[in-house]
């Protein structure tokens, strides 16, 4: 349940703590005082989505704190797979909403917005507005069932859920394979003739060109290499002057010299080692010299060679490696034409298999519907008739559909409220106060059959009054006898049966300012006669007196 709440710099509000209780918490004020605001809040705290707009005129941020308290362990593993400490039984949420964005913490660990919403489920079901519009929606009646026989077929539908999505990638695949199978023989054509050229060219490798244009450039210059390199090797190892020949003179000088003076011994090591260092120069330049030679058909044949990978790159990519890349995706391409259509009737064959499959399925999970359907609609017509609705038929209609994730059912709420009338949508027909009292038997039978601690009511006797305002009462009372429940209402009927009855002033001096008290005593009385009549008088506080005694 929730324990407490805490707002700081929230629209109007500046500064508030509530401690909620067990039972019924009743919130009453003024119309425009503000009430809405607290479940806002609560709302909020949950949500993954915030608005920068709940910030009070005037501060850098707002504050939202939820203290819950859980007896069930059903949110222990969720803290676990997300690091968030056990504080024992008490949660603490809370969001801190800048100009800048939203931080959300759970036991003061900052935690994903979604995480909050996730945690909503588990403690909280709140009823708004907005939640009327949905629930009267045709297309959330399937889950609203689904939810409430979870325990009867839930697995079920969850597995069916999954090989549903099989199914779909499978029809996915299929439409790939057709359109690759739709290929034009054109296409297919053209693809055998780029492969075709491209394997007729036996390209070695993606640098194959650069090593023939840096051959066809020595073969150009052959003869001026063959004359500068046979020059310097004449030059150092010639018949007469040659540089050899001159450093064997030193080499014997050196020789000699070091027999005077051990100093000069690693100089002439060294000298030994320049010597052998220029005579295999010299013989790398000799043998150069004589194998180079004016190949003029190797010259051709590289020409050649360097013309066929030319006109490649400049069909297929620019230089080599793009003409490679091009040749793979071709092939690639062909392959899948011809894979897709071989394997067309293999997916076919699946789908069909998985199709009947899925239906047999749909068709088990139909009949569970159906009978929970009757068992729900007797349920909801039942709590109508506590509602003040005696003459009310409820129903839920489940028709056939194509194949879906949800099975093979339309789930629609249909609903006459008068004898004469024949059932209907439920969106089609009920009026303001009859969608309240519809809305608060569903929500009643729904937190019977869940474990959710909290139900939280925004105005859910709107447009009740007499006899209709008593049952309502009656049987939000008798909610609270098993759950938390906090409700804003403008009934005294229903205000008088809380267990905590908080009221909100809305308050216009210098800035406007919303404030909230506990009411108890003497303050109850008047502020439930003020319901009733409007003005505290004695006939109002008298019906007020009546009806705390009841």
């Amino acid at each position: 349940m929730i324990k407490q709440l805490r707002l700081k710099n929230y629209i109007l509000i500046d500064e508030l703590c509530a401690n909620f209780d067990e039972g019924l918490n009743v919130i009453t004020g003024e119309t425009g005082a503000g009430k809405s605001i607290l479940l806002n809040a609560i709302d909020l705290v949950f949500s993954n989505r915030v608005s920068k707009e709940v910030i009070k005129t005037g501060c850098d941020k707002a504050i939202i704190e939820v203290t819950l308290e859980s007896s069930h362990n059903s949110f222990k593993e969720l803290f676990s797979q997300n690091g968030i400490d056990d504080l024992g039984s008490e949660i603490e949420i809370s969001k801190e909403i800048t100009q800048n964005g939203v931080r959300s913490r759970i036991n003061g660990t900052l935690v994903n917005q979604e995480l909050s919403k996730n945690l909503r489920t588990l403690f909280v079901d709140i009823h708004s507005q907005h939640q009327t519009y949905t629930f009267l929606q045709p297309q959330y009646h399937i889950n609203l069932l689904d939810s409430y026989a979870k325990e009867f077929y839930g697995q079920m539908l969850q597995e069916y859920r999954i090989d549903f999505g099989k199914y779909i990638d499978l029809v996915k695949q299929l439409e790939i394979a057709k359109t690759s199978a739709n290929a034009t023989e054109s296409q297919i054509e053209f693809l055998k003739f780029q492969i075709d050229e491209i394997e007729q060219a036996q390209i070695i490798s993606e640098t194959e060109d650069k090593e023939l244009e840096s051959e066809l450039e020595i073969l150009n210059n052959a003869e001026k290499l063959k004359e500068l390199t046979g020059g310097s090797y004449w030059a150092i190892n010639g018949d007469d002057g040659s540089i050899l020949e001159a450093l064997a003179k030193i080499k014997t000088d050196l020789t000699k010299a070091s027999a005077f003076d051990p100093k000069l011994e690693d100089i002439c090591s060294d000298f030994n080692g320049v010597s052998e260092n220029l005579r295999e120069i010299s013989s790398f330049l000799r043998d150069y010299s004589q194998n180079l030679d004016n190949d003029t058909q190797r010259l051709n044949d590289i020409q050649e060679r360097l013309f066929i990978l030319d006109k490649l790159k400049r069909k297929y990519g620019g230089d080599l490696a793009g003409v490679l890349l091009a040749y793979n995706n071709a092939n690639e391409e062909l392959s899948k034409i011809e894979y897709s259509t071989k394997n067309i009737e293999e997916l076919e064959l699946k789908i069909d298999q998985m199709k009947a499959h899925l239906y047999k399925i749909a068709q088990e999970i139909s009949e569970f519907r159906k009978n929970y359907a009757a068992v729900l609609s007797s349920l909801i017509q039942d709590k109508l008739t506590l509602l003040e609705l005696p003459k009310a038929r409820f129903s839920i209609s489940i028709t056939e559909k194509s194949l879906s994730a949800d099975g093979i059912d339309d789930v629609e709420f249909m609903i006459s409220t008068n004898v004469s009338e024949d059932l209907k949508p439920l969106a089609k027909v009920a009026s303001g106060g009859e969608i309240s009292r519809v809305m608060l038997a569903i929500k009643s039978i729904f937190a019977q059959n869940d474990d959710i601690d909290t139900v939280i009511f925004d105005e859910i006797d709107t447009g009740i009054s007499g006899h209709a305002a008593q049952s309502v009462a009656d049987e939000i009372s008798q909610l609270a006898k098993s759950h938390q429940v906090i409700v804003i209402t403008h009934q005294p009927i229903i205000a008088s049966k809380a267990d905590k009855h908080f009221y909100v002033r809305k308050s216009q001096q210098d800035e406007t300012k919303v404030d909230v008290f506990v009411l108890t005593g003497e303050n109850r009385i008047k502020a439930i006669a003020e319901l009733a009549g409007g003005d505290i008088n004695e006939q109002s506080v008298e019906f007020a007196k009546s009806l705390l005694t009841k």
